[in-house]
């Protein structure tokens, strides 16, 4: 058997250890944030009775074949369509990625709530959205929320409000579940590591990929079109 070097052994003990204390240290992170957020994720119902909400805002995901709405966003459309119909918030913001001209989340977003009877001077696009932290920070920024209502699924909804309240939005959230999404384990997986980045953005606070003229939601969503 072939003996290691007493350094080398104290290398590995202390290398094991720092993985643990990393690990320890993400969990820790992971149950902060949803701890934090978990009173703010309320029912459709509640949502609607609530006062003085500036708009709903819609975080976006992939979309298919280039105009049709994965089912994870259609059910978040879904979801804040029917906010919009109830009274929840006189306006929406469809937040996603629009940062190549061959890929666009936002009009499909758009344009189904527009399908969906929904004003479309009701209906803002953020084209920028490119991640969680960059949307909820162009809500206040840009369009000048103040207070929202952020709808998503419910394991994403955690870190959405978390950062929404980190940066000063009075936020709550309402979860898009409507059915079984294939993948759910790696997701959750996944949304450890981001909670744990987005615990330090919102200390450090970077400014998004894109900032520009303010865009306040209290008025007409065309303004947002590009098409």
């Amino acid at each position: 058997m072939i003996k290691l070097p007493k350094i080398l052994k104290i290398c590995i003990k202390v290398s094991v250890y720092a993985v643990l204390l990393f690990i320890g240290v993400a969990f820790i992170i992971n149950y902060y944030v949803k701890k934090c957020s978990e009173d703010r994720i309320i029912t459709k119902d509640e949502a609607s009775a609530l006062d003085n909400v500036d708009c709903i805002v819609v975080l976006g995901a992939a979309v298919k074949d280039g105009n049709r709405p994965s089912s994870m966003l259609s059910d978040r459309l879904q979801t804040g369509t029917e906010l919009f119909k109830s009274g929840a918030a006189p306006k929406i913001i469809m937040s996603g990625d629009h940062g190549r001209k061959e890929y666009d989340e936002v009009n499909v977003m758009k344009q189904y709530a527009v399908d969906n009877d929904v004003p479309s001077e009701d209906v803002f696009m953020d084209h920028a959205g490119f991640s969680t932290y960059e949307s909820i920070y162009r809500a206040k920024e840009i369009f000048k929320a103040e207070k929202i209502i952020i709808v998503s699924q419910k394991y994403h909804l955690y870190r959405a409000v978390f950062i929404a309240e980190k940066l000063g939005l009075d936020a709550y959230g309402v979860a898009a579940d409507v059915m079984e999404y294939r993948g759910q384990r790696y997701r959750d997986l996944r949304e450890i590591a981001a909670r744990n980045k987005d615990f330090f953005s919102v200390i450090f606070k970077p400014e998004p990929t894109y900032m520009g003229d303010a865009v306040p939601v209290s008025g007409n969503g065309n303004v947002t079109n590009d098409k």
